[in-house]
């Protein structure tokens, strides 16, 4: 497997500071555990990170907030799952974290039809703003044109996306923003899988599909 489309620097860097939201930490977490070239900028990026840290000044605190901290940090410690390994058994087509995520493996899932040829699997992340989905196309299949007004995030699992003259594959990232217009379709053979998280509604040009649009969520 060869991936060519990998994480921009800016998502990394909000990933590994902390400040990426839990859908699209989901994704990043995902991504990593199938990219070897990602995880080694991950370990930078959280190097740099470390710097960063040891060269801000130091603030004094009162005893009570210092003793507050440590207490919830300790409770979130007892009350933590277990970090599952990066390793991707080659008979699982989802691999950590997003397998815990929807409850097992592409065999084990229940789909939903939103559209003809199209289903989808929300992900819940409980408080996030953004929403992270599972979609599933058929071979040959276009997602209508359309528009956005935040921030998408689309990684392949199985098959794959045509997208702006691209042909993204396993483990492939595409990122789109409010400057962005493209219709996606899924590439000849395997039916595509993707993880997709957006944190706004997109912005479809045909008047059926913004009809419909409240019915799928998206």
């Amino acid at each position: 497997m060869m991936i060519k489309f990998h994480l921009s620097d800016d998502l990394l860097l909000s990933y590994s500071s902390g400040t990426l939201d839990e859908a699209s930490s989901l994704l990043v977490a995902t991504h990593l555990a199938l990219c070897p070239y990602c995880r080694t900028r991950n370990s930078s990026a959280d190097s740099l990170g470390g710097y960063m840290l040891d060269t801000i000044s130091e603030t004094e605190v009162s005893p009570s907030l210092m003793a507050s901290v440590i207490a919830r940090v300790r409770d979130e410690s007892n009350n933590a799952k277990p970090l599952a390994s990066p390793t991707l058994r080659p008979d699982f087509q989802i691999p950590e974290p997003l397998r815990s995520y929807v409850g097992g493996d592409l065999s084990d899932l229940k789909w939903v039809r939103v559209a003809p040829r199209v289903q989808q699997i929300m992900i819940k992340t409980p408080g996030c703003a953004s929403q992270a989905r599972l979609l599933r196309f058929q071979s040959g299949t276009s997602v209508p044109e359309h528009g956005h007004r935040g921030r998408e995030l689309t990684m392949v699992l199985t098959g794959s996306l045509c997208d702006r003259e691209r042909m993204l594959c396993r483990g492939d990232i595409s990122e789109s923003d409010e400057h962005t217009e493209h219709q996606p379709y899924a590439g000849p053979g395997e039916n595509c899988v993707c993880l997709a998280v957006t944190d706004a509604p997109l912005r479809f040009k045909s008047v059926l599909a913004r009809l419909l649009q409240p019915l799928f969520g998206i």
